[in-house]
């Protein structure tokens, strides 16, 4: 429609207009993101792409249009930007050489941006900030379990069904775990122990696991996460005492490195 020179009209009106039901559960909600970012590739590639459209099309929509269709695409930087707390906490190396002033500057700058980004979408939709405090929140469910949790209202959160779009956060979670542990069980056994530099390391992964935290929760459904992290220390100590073993801490250069006197 844009693309042949019509104009639209965002249109609120004082009674919704339109109502309808949205998955509750992690499940659902995985395979409709799916759905979703399956269809912009499909777009992005088609002859609809915002690039090829006419000159009827405004700049503004073309750009509209273009960050629809490549979002999908972040999602491999996304991956890999998980990744690289953990691969160095495993090599000994920080991910960045030296906190000058540069770094924290352009750090300080994109973290006020999303924020921005995000204060504005929110104001924008008309979402009141009690619900993203988690106050007064109702739910719009699907259609109800049987068995026991009939008479629960939220027993649809709980339904969570096993799917191969979990592996990925699952692996990224226990990877930066055994990192952790790794880091931390080089920096004791180091003659020298350079908490400072683990604490760098650390941080960067810690803030990966933050963000994947309604993830777990998700997962594990009303049991909660915390049979999760038992779990996951567990195998992450188990795992890093292993690698300190088979690899232990040898120079200063490395997070948590020790001298070697002659």
């Amino acid at each position: 429609m844009h693309n042949r020179g019509w104009r639209s009209v965002y249109c609120v009106t004082k009674r919704d207009a339109f109502r309808g039901t949205a998955p509750i559960n992690l499940t659902d909600r995985l395979h409709q993101v799916l759905r979703w970012a399956t269809g912009s590739v499909e777009i992005f590639f088609s002859r609809n792409n915002a690039i090829l459209a006419s000159t009827r099309m405004k700049f503004l929509q073309r750009v509209a249009y273009l960050n629809v269709g490549i979002y999908p695409f972040t999602s491999i930087f996304l991956v890999v930007y998980c990744f690289i707390p953990a691969l160095s906490l495993f090599s000994g190396q920080f991910i960045v050489q030296t906190l000058n002033v540069t770094f924290l500057a352009y750090l300080l700058t994109i973290t006020v941006t999303l924020y921005m980004l995000a204060v504005l979408e929110i104001e924008w939709s008309g979402i009141e900030l009690e619900v993203i405090a988690g106050i007064e929140i109702s739910f719009t469910l699907t259609s109800k379990s049987g068995g026991d949790d009939v008479d629960d209202e939220f027993a649809d959160l709980y339904i969570v069904k096993w799917t191969s779009l979990m592996i990925p956060p699952i692996t990224i979670m226990m990877v930066n775990l055994i990192a952790i542990t790794v880091g931390v069980s080089r920096t004791i056994y180091s003659v020298i122990p350079q908490w400072s530099r683990l604490l760098g390391g650390v941080f960067f992964s810690f803030w990966v696991l933050t963000h994947l935290y309604p993830f777990a929760k998700g997962l594990m459904g009303r049991r909660g996460t915390t049979i999760v992290f038992i779990w996951s220390g567990l195998i992450a100590i188990t795992m890093s005492l292993f690698w300190v073993a088979i690899n232990p801490p040898a120079d200063t250069n490395q997070i948590g490195g020790s001298f070697q006197f002659p």
